[in-house]
C-alpha cells in the first residue's frame, strides 16, 4: 500500500515536472524572433500613429494614389503590382509598361518611412521633390535619389552609390550596411524647409540644405550640373524608381510636419 501510494506520488511529481517544461517551451517559441517576423502585420497604422498624423502611402492591397511618371493612366499595365502584401516591381517582365511610380500627391515638409529590400545585385532609388512635367522625361531629372542597393551589386564599392546615400551628390554620412539578399532594410526619409536626411536602418546616411549656396556647389560639380531643374524645389512627388531590378516595398507611411 505504502510503496503504491510512493509511485503515485512520483508519477505527479513527473507529470507536473514535464508540463512545466512543456510550458516554457511553448512560451520561449512564442516569443522567438522568427514567430514574431511571421506573425507582424504590416501595412496598417496603430491608433497613436494615426494621432500623430500618420498616413499610409501603400495600403498593401491597391495601387491607389500612385501612378507612372506623364502617364497617369497606364500604372495597370505597369511593371508595378501589388504581390504577397508588398508594392512589388516585376521589372524583368519585358510585356509590362516601364516607368517609375509617383504620388499622386506633392510634398513639401514630411516624415517618410519605409521598408524595401530588392533582388540579387539590384539597384533602385526613391526620387523626392519630383516635378511631374512634359518638359521632364524622368524623375531623375529633378528629383534627388535615396539610393536603394542590393549589397552584392557592384556599386557598393562606389561612395556616391552606396545605400542611403544621395546619389551622385555625397557619400554615406555615417557608414552602414545593407541586410543580405531577401531581407528587408528600413529606410527613412525627412524634409522640412529645404532640409532634408537621409536614414538607413537607424543611421543618418545624408544630410543637406537644398536651399543653400552649398548644395548650388554639389550639383555644379556632378554629373547633375547640366540638368537644369534638378534639385532646385523643396516641394515635389515622391517617385519609386523601375531600374530593371526587381524591388519589394511595404509599410510605406508618411506623416506632414
Amino acid at each position: 500500500m505504502v510503496r503504491n501510494i510512493f509511485l503515485g506520488a512520483v508519477i505527479i511529481v513527473f507529470l507536473m515536472v514535464s508540463c512545466g517544461t512543456d510550458g516554457k517551451s511553448k512560451k520561449q517559441t512564442w516569443r522567438t524572433k522568427k514567430w514574431v517576423a511571421e506573425n507582424q502585420v504590416h501595412n496598417q497604422l496603430s491608433d497613436s500613429e494615426k494621432e500623430q498624423g500618420w498616413v499610409l502611402l501603400f495600403d498593401g492591397e491597391t495601387l491607389d494614389g500612385w501612378h507612372l511618371y506623364n502617364k497617369p493612366d497606364s500604372t495597370q499595365f505597369s511593371a508595378w503590382e501589388v504581390r504577397n502584401g508588398t508594392l512589388f516591381c516585376n521589372a524583368t517582365n519585358e510585356n509590362r509598361v516601364f516607368g517609375d511610380l509617383t504620388t499622386d500627391r506633392e510634398y513639401e515638409d514630411y516624415e517618410l518611412v519605409f521598408d524595401w529590400k530588392m533582388a540579387v545585385r539590384g539597384n533602385g532609388g526613391v526620387f523626392i521633390n519630383v516635378q511631374e512635367s512634359p518638359q521632364y522625361k524622368a524623375t531623375y531629372q529633378t528629383g534627388p535619389e535615396y539610393q536603394l542597393l542590393e549589397p552584392t551589386h557592384s556599386d557598393t564599392k562606389t561612395p556616391l552609390k552606396r545605400a542611403g546615400c544621395l546619389w551622385g551628390i555625397s557619400p554615406q554620412h555615417n557608414p552602414v550596411e545593407v541586410h543580405n539578399t531577401e531581407q528587408w532594410n528600413t529606410s527613412k526619409i525627412t524634409q522640412r524647409n529645404g532640409k532634408v536626411e537621409f536614414y538607413l536602418n537607424g543611421k543618418l546616411t545624408a544630410k543637406e540644405d537644398f536651399t543653400s549656396t552649398a548644395w548650388r556647389d554639389k550639383i555644379a560639380a556632378s554629373r547633375f550640373k547640366d540638368t537644369k531643374g534638378f534639385g532646385a524645389a523643396t516641394q515635389g512627388k515622391i517617385a519609386l524608381q523601375n531600374w530593371y531590378f526587381n524591388a519589394w516595398f511595404r509599410n510605406m507611411k508618411i506623416r506632414e510636419l
